[in-house]
C-alpha cells in the first residue's frame, strides 16, 4: 500500500483540449501525441514531488504536498508541451487545474469536495492555461519561479459548487496568456431580466459604458425624476460591462431600505454573504477584494444614502458604483449623469415620427397589447401628440400605450388633454413629476371605484404579496362591489400596467408594483383617509404569518426559512409601521405597538437561525422602548426571546437580566408556558457565565414545568438543556438518558431541525464520555441532514462536535481545520463564543503528541480559508483515522 500526502494538499487535474479532433486529424500517429504528452508531464510531476493518483486517457490527477510545487509543475509541463514538436506539426494544448484543500483518503484515492472543486476548476480552463483557486494562489505566491505571475480572473460559479469561488490564472514569460472568458457559469453577476426592449438610449448606453467602465469614476449617478428610465438604462449598461468586472456585477434593489441596517442587508443578500455577515464590518470583509460593480437602484428612498455610499467605496477600493436616484447624492468623487426623456417627433409625417424614441416605444408597447396597430396618416398626429403631452417620459408612455387595447390614439388623446389640464392646475412640483403622477392618475381614474379601492391598498405591500396577502389587506376594500378572487382584480391592474405578477418560490403568483406606481397608491391611500387602516391590516395578517411560520418550522424547519425570508421586507415594513407609528401631536398607537412587539417575538426563531441576530436585536430594542413595563404574557416573551439573541451574540450577563426580567413577568401574569420558556434561557445564561449549580437547578425546575404543561417541542428543549448540564458535570448516563428521550419525541413528531439539534449533542455526549467510534457514527449520519439545514448556530456547535471526535479518532490535522474555519465563522456572523479560548485549549491538550503546535497552528489558520460546510461534506465517508 503506497504512502499517500495527507492533511492539507495540492490537487492537479489536466487534460488535452480538443483531443478527440487531434485523434481524427493524426490517426494512428495520436498514440505519439500521447505518449510524448506523458512523458512531458510525468517529468513535471516528478521534479516537484506529486503523486499521480490516476491517468484517464488524455487526463491526469496529480496530488502535491504543497501549493507551490503544484505551480512550479504546471509551470515546466507548460512550457515543456510548447517547446515539443508535434505529429503533424500539430499544437498539442492542456489545460490545467489547481486547488488547495483537505480531501479525505479514502482506499488509496481521495475524495470530498475538495476534489470536486479542483476538477471544476480545471474543466474551465481554456488548452494552455492553468487556473488556481483562491487558496492555492495564496500559499504559491511567495513560491511563483521568475517569469510567472498570478492574474485575478474574478469570482466565478462553478457546476454544483454552491459558491463563487476566485480563480487565478499563472502567466507564464514566452507562453500564450490571452484566453477567451473562462468557461464556468459565468462571473457571479446578478442583473434582473429586462422585459422590454430598451428603445432611443444608444447614445447614453455608450456613454455611459465608457463612463462606468474608465478608471477614474467610480460612482455615476443616473439622476431624473421618477419614469425616465433611469432603472432600465442602468440594467443595460450594466449588461455591457461585465468585462470589465471579473468580480461581477449586481443589482441591489434599495427602494425598501429606509435604514442603513436593512440597505446592508439587502446587499448582502444579492451577494449570497453568509448569513449574519450582512452588515458591517463583516460584510465589508467580503467586499474589500472585489472588483465589481454595485447598481444601487432608487436610492433616493434612503434618507442616509450618501453615508452607505460612501462607505461601501471605502470598504471596495476596487469596486464602483452606478446608482440610480432622483436626486444628488452629495458623495465626494460622484458624476452626474441626468437621465432625460425619450426624444420627441420633430416632423408631421409618418417617417418623422417613426424616427422618434418616444413614439417607438409607444408603438412597441401598444403591439404588446394590440398586434395589428400601427402608425398611419389618420393617427400620427395624435400619436405624437401624447407623447408630446407625456414629455417623453419612457413610464407614462408604457401606461397610457396600454390603453390602446381599448382606446384609439384620438380618443386616448382627448382623455389625456382632459385629465392633465385638469390635474395640473392643483399639482405642485417640477412638470415631469406632475406629468407622470397625472398619467399614472389618469390610468388609475379609468379604473373602476372597486378596483381603485384594492389598488390603493397594494401600496402598503414591501417587496410583493401573495393571493393570500391580498384576500386578507386588500379584498377587504372592495367587498360587495366586486368578485371575490383577487387574481381577476389584479388581471385588470396588470392590463392597465399598473401591477407585474411573478412566480413565487412555492410557484403561486406574486403580485408587485412599480416603486413610483406604489408611492403614488399610498398617496391616495393617505388622501382618503384610509392609511391607518390598511396598514392595521397588513400588519395584523403579517403576524399572523409569523405565527404560522413559527408553527411551521417545528416540522420543517427549511420551508419555513424560505417563507419567512420571502416576506421579509413585509415584517420589516409591518415592523417600522408599528414601532414608529403616532408620535408627540397623535399620542402612541399603542395597538400598533403590540402587534409590532409580538411580530418581532415571534420571528425570534427567524433573527436566530436564520443568521439576522444583529436585526433581530435592533428590533427588540426599539420595541421594548415603546412597549412601557406593564406586565404581559406577550411582553415576557419579548424579553425571553430577547435573552436568547443576547447570548447568541455573547453577551450572558445582558441575557441573565433580561431573562430574569421575563421569569418574573411570567409569574407575575400567572403564564406557565412562558415561565417555562424564560427558564430555559435564564438557564442558558447562567451556564454560559459558568453558574453550573445554579443552571442545573433551573434547568430541573424548568423540565418538571414542561412535565406538566405537555408541549412536546418544548419539552425536548428542557430535556436538552439539562442534558446539557449533567455532561458538564460529567453525569454521562443521565445526560445520555435525557438526551435520547428528547431524540424519541423528535423523531416521532418527524422534527429535523430539532432532531438533528439533539442528535449533535449526544453526538458530543459520545465523544465526551469515551465513545469516539459510536460518536463518529452518530456525527456522519447527521452531516449531510445539518448542513442542508443552513442553521448557523447549529453548524458550528456540530463542528466544535465533531473536532473533539477527529481528535479522538487520531486526525488532528482535520480537526485543527474545523476550529479554524468555526472561528472564522463567527467572526464573519459577529457571533463571538466566549469559551473560544478554553475550547481550544482543551482541543490542543488533546492533540498533543499527535501533532506538533507548530503544524496545529499552522493547520488552523489554513482552516480559516474553507468553509465550515465544506470541511463536513469532505467527511461525509466518515473520519477515517489512518487520514491523520
Amino acid at each position: 500500500m503506497r504512502e499517500l500526502p495527507f492533511g492539507t494538499v495540492s490537487m492537479l487535474f489536466s487534460d488535452i483540449e480538443g483531443s478527440t479532433l487531434m485523434l481524427s486529424r493524426l490517426g494512428h500517429r495520436y498514440t505519439d501525441a500521447l505518449d510524448g504528452h506523458r512523458h512531458v508531464l510525468r517529468s513535471a510531476w516528478a521534479d516537484h514531488g506529486g503523486t499521480e493518483m490516476g491517468t484517464e486517457g488524455d487526463s491526469f490527477f496529480v496530488v502535491f504536498p504543497t501549493a507551490g510545487g503544484a505551480v512550479q509543475a504546471a509551470v515546466q509541463a507548460q512550457l515543456g508541451l510548447e517547446g515539443r514538436t508535434w505529429p503533424g506539426d500539430e499544437r498539442l494544448r492542456v489545460r490545467m487545474g489547481i486547488h488547495t484543500g483537505t480531501p479525505q483518503v479514502h482506499q488509496e484515492d481521495y475524495v470530498g469536495m475538495d476534489v470536486h472543486r479542483a476538477a471544476r476548476i480545471a474543466a474551465s480552463a481554456h488548452g494552455g492555461q492553468a487556473v488556481l483557486s483562491s487558496v492555492s494562489a495564496e500559499l504559491a505566491r511567495d513560491a511563483l519561479p521568475d517569469g510567472v505571475a498570478l492574474k485575478d480572473l474574478g469570482r466565478h460559479r462553478l457546476k454544483d459548487i454552491a459558491e463563487p469561488e476566485r480563480l487565478f490564472q499563472l502567466t507564464v514569460d514566452g507562453l500564450q496568456n490571452d484566453f477567451p472568458p473562462l468557461r464556468t457559469l459565468g462571473a457571479a453577476s446578478r442583473l434582473p431580466v429586462p422585459t422590454t426592449h430598451l428603445v432611443g438610449r444608444e447614445q447614453a448606453v455608450a456613454e455611459l459604458v465608457d463612463l462606468v467602465g474608465s478608471a477614474g469614476f467610480r460612482l455615476v449617478t443616473l439622476s431624473g425624476p421618477g419614469g425616465t428610465g433611469k432603472t432600465r438604462l442602468a440594467i443595460e449598461v450594466a449588461t455591457r460591462l461585465t468585462a470589465r468586472f471579473p468580480d461581477g456585477i449586481y443589482f441591489v434593489p434599495i427602494a425598501s431600505a429606509t435604514t442603513p441596517e436593512v440597505a446592508w442587508t439587502t446587499l448582502g443578500d444579492v451577494l449570497e454573504v453568509p448569513r449574519g455577515s450582512r452588515q458591517p464590518p463583516r460584510l465589508f470583509e467580503q467586499l474589500s477584494n472585489r472588483a465589481a460593480l454595485f447598481v444601487l437602484d432608487s436610492l433616493e428612498q434612503l434618507p442616509e444614502a450618501d453615508d452607505v455610499v460612501s462607505e461601501l467605496l471605502a470598504a471596495a477600493p476596487r469596486a464602483a458604483v452606478m446608482a440610480t436616484s432622483r436626486r444628488p447624492l452629495a458623495v465626494p468623487g460622484e458624476h452626474l449623469y441626468p437621465v432625460p426623456p425619450l426624444g420627441l417627433p420633430s416632423g408631421a409625417t409618418v417617417a418623422d415620427a417613426e424616427e422618434s424614441p418616444a413614439v417607438q416605444l409607444f408603438l412597441e408597447q401598444a403591439r404588446s397589447v394590440r398586434p395589428d396597430f400601427s402608425l398611419s396618416p389618420e393617427n400620427v398626429d395624435a400619436v405624437a401628440d401624447i407623447c408630446r403631452r407625456l414629455d417623453g417620459l419612457p413610464l407614462a408612455i408604457e401606461l397610457t400605450a396600454a390603453r390602446t387595447r381599448l382606446l384609439g390614439p384620438q380618443a386616448l388623446l382627448r382623455r389625456i388633454d382632459t385629465t392633465l389640464d385638469l390635474k395640473s392646475m392643483s399639482r405642485q412640483g417640477p412638470p415631469r413629476h406632475r406629468t407622470l403622477r397625472e398619467t399614472i392618475a389618469w390610468s388609475y381614474d379609468l379604473l373602476p371605484e372597486g378596483h381603485q379601492r384594492f389598488f390603493r391598498r397594494l401600496g402598503v405591500f414591501a417587496g410583493g404579496a401573495d393571493l393570500e396577502a391580498l384576500t386578507a389587506v386588500a379584498l377587504p376594500a372592495v367587498s360587495g362591489d366586486v368578485p371575490g378572487d383577487p387574481l381577476d382584480l389584479v388581471a385588470d391592474l396588470v392590463d392597465a400596467s399598473l401591477a407585474l405578477v411573478s412566480e413565487a418560490p412555492d410557484g403561486e403568483p406574486r403580485v408587485t408594483v412599480l416603486e413610483t406606481i406604489r408611492s403614488f397608491a399610498l398617496s391616495e391611500l393617505r388622501a382618503t383617509g384610509q392609511l391607518d387602516a390598511a396598514r392595521s391590516a397588513h400588519g395584523h395578517h403579517f403576524l399572523e404569518v409569523a405565527e404560522r411560520l413559527k408553527v411551521t418550522r417545528d416540522s420543517d424547519h427549511l420551508v419555513a426559512l424560505g417563507q419567512a425570508e420571502t416576506e421579509l421586507d413585509n415584517f420589516r415594513e409591518a415592523l417600522t409601521w408599528g414601532l414608529h407609528h403616532g408620535g408627540a401631536t397623535e399620542g402612541l398607537d399603542l395597538a400598533a405597538t403590540a402587534t409590532a412587539l409580538q411580530l418581532a417575538t415571534s420571528l425570534g426563531w427567524l433573527w436566530y437561525t436564520g443568521g439576522y441576530v444583529a436585526e433581530g436585536c435592533r428590533w427588540f430594542e426599539l420595541a421594548l422602548a415603546r412597549a412601557g413595563s406593564a406586565p404581559s404574557a406577550v411582553l415576557a416573551e419579548c424579553l425571553g426571546t430577547y435573552a436568547n439573541l443576547q447570548i447568541a451574540r455573547g453577551d450572558a450577563d445582558h441575557a441573565l437580566e433580561l431573562a430574569t426580567r421575563s421569569l418574573n413577568m411570567a409569574r407575575a401574569v400567572a403564564d406557565e408556558e412562558r415561565e417555562a420558556f424564560a427558564m430555559g434561557v435564564l438557564g442558558t445564561a447562567q451556564l454560559h457565565l459558568g453558574d453550573v449549580d445554579s443552571a442545573r437547578r433551573t434547568f430541573e425546575e424548568s423540565l418538571l414545568l414542561h412535565r406538566r404543561i405537555g408541549i412536546q417541542f418544548r419539552l425536548t428543549r428542557a430535556l436538552g438543556n439539562l442534558a446539557g448540564v449533567e455532561e458538564e458535570l460529567g453525569h454521562y448516563a443521565r445526560a445520555e438518558e435525557l438526551t435520547q428521550e428528547a431524540l424519541e419525541i423528535l423523531r416521532a413528531a418527524g422534527d429535523e431541525h430539532e432532531t438533528a439539534v439533539q442528535g449533535q449533542n449526544l453526538a458530543n455526549l459520545l465523544a465526551v464520555s469515551g465513545r469516539p467510534e459510536e460518536a463518529g457514527r452518530l456525527a456522519q449520519s447527521l452531516i449531510e441532514p445539518i448542513v442542508r439545514l443552513r442553521s448557523p448556530n447549529l453548524t458550528m456547535a456540530f463542528a466544535n462536535t465533531y473536532t473533539n471526535i477527529l481528535i479522538a479518532l487520531g486526525d488532528p490535522v482535520r480537526a485543527a481545520h474545523l476550529i479554524g474555519a468555526e472561528e472564522a465563522m463567527r467572526d464573519r456572523l459577529s457571533l463571538p463564543n466566549p469559551f473560544q479560548e478554553e475550547e481550544r485549549a482543551e482541543a490542543w491538550a488533546a492533540a498533543e503528541g499527535l501533532i506538533s503546535a507548530e503544524e496545529w497552528g499552522r493547520e488552523i489558520r489554513t482552516g480559516r480559508e474553507v468553509s465550515v460546510e465544506d470541511l463536513l461534506l469532505a467527511l461525509a465517508d466518515g473520519p477515517d483515522s489512518d487520514s491523520g
